[in-house]
């Protein structure tokens, strides 16, 4: 199949397909006479396995090695979980992250009038004017 159709079918864009083949996460799609490329139910299986690594924010160096052991029939689990505990960690920092920011975002808000005064204490926190002068 060509590559919208490939996109269509795998829910990757062909933009993103071209660009998977590009820095080698997949490789490159045979071609038609016409020069089009052409896709298989090789390439769309990987391109499923890319497309649901990437919605579970495995990064692409993640996804290159992930690949790596998927088709290393020789791998140990051990190997696959250590890589996917590593990338549950990085998450939990960033959800620990994330909530510091909408903890002080919200506190940031709850102490604005909102009103028609310009007093303004998140503009005045971002300007660094509670203690911090740059």
């Amino acid at each position: 199949m060509q590559i919208g159709e490939a996109a269509q079918a795998t829910g990757v864009s062909a933009k993103m397909i071209r660009h998977y083949e590009a820095i080698g996460l997949i490789p490159a799609a045979d071609r038609r006479d016409s020069n089009y490329r052409d896709y298989g139910h090789r390439d769309l299986h990987r391109l499923g396995f890319i497309r649901r690594a990437r919605d579970l924010g495995f990064s692409i160096e993640q996804i290159r090695e992930l690949l790596k052991l998927w088709g290393d029939r020789e791998r140990e689990s051990a190997d696959v979980k250590a890589l996917t505990l590593g990338h549950v960690a990085a998450l939990e920092k960033k959800i620990a992250a994330l909530e510091e920011m909408r903890q002080t975002l919200s506190q940031l808000a709850e102490a604005c009038d909102g009103n028609h005064r310009p007093d303004c204490p998140i503009i005045a926190d971002l300007a660094g004017e509670h203690g911090r002068r740059y």
